[in-house]
């Protein structure tokens, strides 16, 4: 009977600190001046209630569902699919013994097993990681581009132990700006500033970054503009972030306009923005444009390749001056950069578009005998050209006596 006894109060203290069990079996409130009991039948340590006080169905009902919901951390086992197995054996093999651990976890996690909350309360009480077992796990996470990757992140930034800081917010900005969650990034934003931390240029880049993809050039300036309002020299990242919204936008003027503003503070835009701008106005047709950033792209001492005289061919033929056109191909060969089919494509388009097919057929023989072949690409533009006029015959007889004169002198 005294071990029984000892027993029940044993449970007892464990889950109702604030009563005790008489020799009788009985619950009873401690330091009550009115105690009146509280029968509980006892089976195998589990409480089933039979009568009960105020409130105290609600209690044990709180016990047991707390229990239920707690996480059991169960090393990984065999029973695994082909996928998760696989999963497993390619994780990093320099990541924490206490990172992969995790990462078994949350690879084999299921909604059976609790929330991924439980889960993390679990590693952080067991293990005891370290902000450099986080941030492995969240690597991993985000290359593997897993669907618990924002779960575990924003969890981890309440946790102690991974200290968080601005450029983890960075991070999660914009991950949601590359999947175009525009909101979420906003709300995440508010939700850094009231925890704390102030807006640098870093994560204001990230915004503008983010506004200028979605294709919202609006956005994107006024978070330029609080950018300047910071008062720190502007970096190339943010001047190019802007130029490429404007470029987006189909604004490459005023791309242009921040293009120069760079050049004047001596800072050299990355060759990308370059060549987004070179491609705006070649798109256009806008030949002068395509000119003078072609000509900065040399003074800011890139070394131009065939894409970009492509373009700059391409503005031209798109604007009709095909002897313009001409001269950047003949410059683009001087300058030991082999001419791509689509240069040639894009010559030829400038020849149809003023009607000198004489011209385009001595272009053509005077590649041939250089041992430039014709593409795809300048064939198709050739075909549709010469069936348009409905001359594929003459052009045939065109280009013997072509080849005949050319021999004889």
């Amino acid at each position: 009977m005294m071990g029984t006894y000892c027993n029940n109060n044993l449970v007892c203290n464990l889950n109702y600190p604030h009563y005790s069990i008489t020799n009788c079996g009985v619950l009873t409130r401690r330091h009550s001046l009115c105690q009146n009991p509280i029968y509980f039948r006892f089976h195998k340590h589990r409480f089933d209630s039979v009568l009960a006080g105020i409130g105290m169905k609600e209690i044990v009902k709180e016990v047991s569902e707390e229990n239920e919901r707690r996480f059991r951390w169960i090393e990984v086992g065999k029973n695994v699919t082909i996928e998760q197995r696989q999963a497993i054996s390619e994780l990093p093999f320099r990541m924490s013994k206490r990172s992969k651990a995790l990462m078994r976890q949350i690879i084999c996690f299921s909604a059976e097993k609790g929330t991924i909350s439980d889960l993390l309360e679990s590693w952080v009480r067991i293990m005891n990681p370290i902000r450099a077992d986080w941030l492995s796990v969240l690597k991993e996470l985000r290359i593997m581009e897993h669907p618990l990757y924002l779960e575990v992140a924003k969890h981890a930034f309440q946790e102690e132990s991974f200290d968080v800081n601005i450029r983890d917010y960075t991070k999660i900005i914009h991950y949601y700006g590359k999947h175009n969650l525009l909101e979420d990034a906003e709300n995440f934003l508010t939700l850094m500033k009231q925890r704390g931390f102030i807006y640098d240029q870093v994560i204001l880049t990230t915004m503008v970054h983010m506004y200028s993809k979605a294709g919202r050039h609006d956005q994107a300036k006024e978070y330029f503009e609080e950018i300047k309002s910071l008062g720190e020299p502007l970096d190339k990242r943010s001047y190019g972030s802007i130029i490429m919204a404007y470029i987006r936008a189909g604004m490459p003027e005023e791309g242009e306009n921040v293009l120069e503003e760079m050049e004047a503070q001596e800072i050299t835009a990355s060759s990308e923005v370059y060549k987004a701008l070179l491609r705006a106005y070649s798109m256009i047709g806008n030949a002068e444009g395509a000119q003078r950033v072609f000509d900065a792209i040399q003074l800011a001492g890139i070394t131009p390749n065939d894409k970009m005289c492509s373009l700059v061919i391409n503005a031209y033929a798109m604007a009709g001056q095909s002897q313009k056109a001409l001269i950047a191909f003949e410059n683009m060969r001087r300058a030991s950069i082999k001419p791509t089919d689509k240069c040639i494509a894009s010559v030829l388009v400038a020849y149809e578009k003023q009607s000198k097919i004489n011209a385009a057929l001595e272009f053509l023989l005077d590649l041939e005998k250089d041992g430039i072949m014709v593409g795809e690409e300048a064939s198709a533009v050739l075909a549709k050209w010469f069936q348009k006029l409905g001359v594929v015959e003459e052009v045939e007889l065109i280009l013997r006596d072509f080849a005949t004169s050319h021999q004889i002198s």
